[in-house]
Formats: C-alpha cells, structure tokens, sequence
C-alpha cells in the first residue's frame, strides 16, 4: 500500500524516533508499505517519520546511484546491492574530511542543496529478523545511511545548511508546508488550512 509522505513543516519530522522490539505490531506489512511507497516517489530511501511513525527504523535501496558514471567503481559496486531495512540503528564513529553532495529529500520536494558529512561511518542496526550488524560504510552508501539516520533524529538535511541558503529557502519550505506545490507522489502536509 501506497502511503501518503509527511510534508516539511510536520512535527513528527522533528521528534527523535524510540527503538523498536521485534514484536512491533504489522512491522513486515509496515515494511512493505514503506518500500512501496519509496519506490512509487522514485526515493533512494524513507524513514519512519516520513510516513508519520516515530519509530527507529528506516529503508535504503541506493541501486539506481550504481548508473552515475561520475562515483568510483568502488562505489558504483557498494550501491548496486545496498539495499536494506534498518531498524534502531545508531552510528558508533564518523571519521574523514566532511564533503558535499547535493542532497533532496520525499518530504521536502523540489528543494536539492550541497551538504557537508564525513565519508566513513561505523554504524551498528538491526535487521528485520532482529539480528544485530556492525559495520563501516563509505561515501555515497554513508551519505545515504547518514541522511536518513537523521530522520530518526528529528534532524532534516535543510539544518545543515547555511543561515544565508536557509533564508534563501525560507519561503518555499513555508509553500510545502502549506501544500502549495506539485509532489509527484501522494504527500501530506501539516499546515493546509480546512474548507478549502
């Protein structure tokens, strides 16, 4: 089932997600439902707040970045298969010098800004059987992983920009608060005013 994805402006968007247990009510469902709706908004990955949950759990599947002749073959090999669920997943270390990459986000559409993360992680999550996994990811995998992690902290990748590119922003971010924009996708905004 396709579900509607939570518009900048939600307050769900801004709540740090509680962990989950492996007796999550309808998680495979809930699951499923994510990655539908992913892929019908053609998005690299959701989170949990994005569809109105405030749960520690979040999807990837960053294959379509494996096309992009400009990433290293490295790179373009990792992204062919990193496609995953994530659930209370936390990130031990960040290391390296941070870099750009311009970054958009299913809940902010239209909006596309350079933003600044390290290249290597050491995360630790869980998979959908519950089982624990530690391991290092690198550049555009960690990115991803990095991005929505965020989610999960109530963080969107608009905070990491400039005063100047915020201010910059400031009214299109109120637009799609307010619903005034073309989505691709079924969304749902916080502040549309009712009897319209």
């Amino acid at each position: 089932m396709i579900l509607p994805i939570v518009a900048y402006g939600d307050p769900v968007l801004r709540k740090v997600a509680v962990e989950i247990e492996a007796d999550y009510p309808d998680l495979e469902k809930l699951i499923s439902n994510m990655k539908e709706t992913m892929y019908n908004a053609s998005g690299v990955g959701l989170a949990a707040p994005q569809i109105g949950k405030s749960i520690r759990l979040f999807i990837i599947d960053a294959s379509p970045f494996a096309e992009d002749e400009e990433l290293s073959h490295k790179d373009r090999e990792t992204l062919k298969t990193f496609n995953r669920v994530f659930i209370n997943a936390e990130i031990l270390e960040e290391e390296g010098d941070e870099w750009a990459f311009n970054e958009g986000c299913l809940s902010i559409p239209d909006v596309r800004e350079d933003v600044f993360r390290q290249p290597k992680i050491t995360i630790e999550y869980q998979d959908e059987s519950f089982k624990t996994h530690t391991e290092i990811l690198e550049g555009l995998a960690a990115r991803v992983f990095q991005h929505e992690y965020d989610h999960i902290e109530g963080i969107l990748f608009t905070d990491k920009l400039s005063s100047l590119k915020k201010r910059i922003i400031k009214k299109k971010l109120e637009n799609i608060s307010k619903g005034k924009i073309n989505s691709e996708y079924r969304m749902r905004f916080p502040n549309i005013k009712k009897g319209k």
